[in-house]
């Protein structure tokens, strides 16, 4: 059975790092692209960016040159590294491959504030 598991959010000022990190268990990790998503209050979940098995990365516009996207996959984990955080990065963030097609986790919380 496919379990994603997030951790890593927290409390942040603007302009503060974060890294967080995406446990999944199962034989699928390594032969999938993998994404990090958001959701923010009120707002639909969105793929902030993705990392393909070779390890070609793509991001949304708004986090370009601020986030990083990793992969190991010996551990089956994956990475978001998160620098220059800004208010509207204030979200909860979830794994999940890039088709978004097992289960959700419960996600970490993310905020950004002074």
């Amino acid at each position: 059975q496919v379990q994603l598991v997030e951790s890593g959010g927290g409390l942040v000022q603007p302009g503060g790092s974060l890294r967080l990190t995406c446990t999944a268990s199962g034989s699928f990790f390594s032969t999938n692209s993998m994404a990090w998503y958001r959701q923010a209050p009120g707002s639909q979940r969105e793929v902030v960016a993705y990392i393909t098995i070779t390890g070609r990365t793509n991001y949304v516009d708004s986090v370009k040159g601020r986030f990083t996207i990793s992969r190991d996959n010996a551990k089956n984990t994956l990475f978001l590294q998160m620098n220059n955080l800004k208010p509207e990065d204030t979200a909860v963030y979830y794994c999940n491959t890039r088709s978004g097609n097992f289960d959700w986790g419960q996600g970490t919380q993310v905020t950004v504030s002074s």
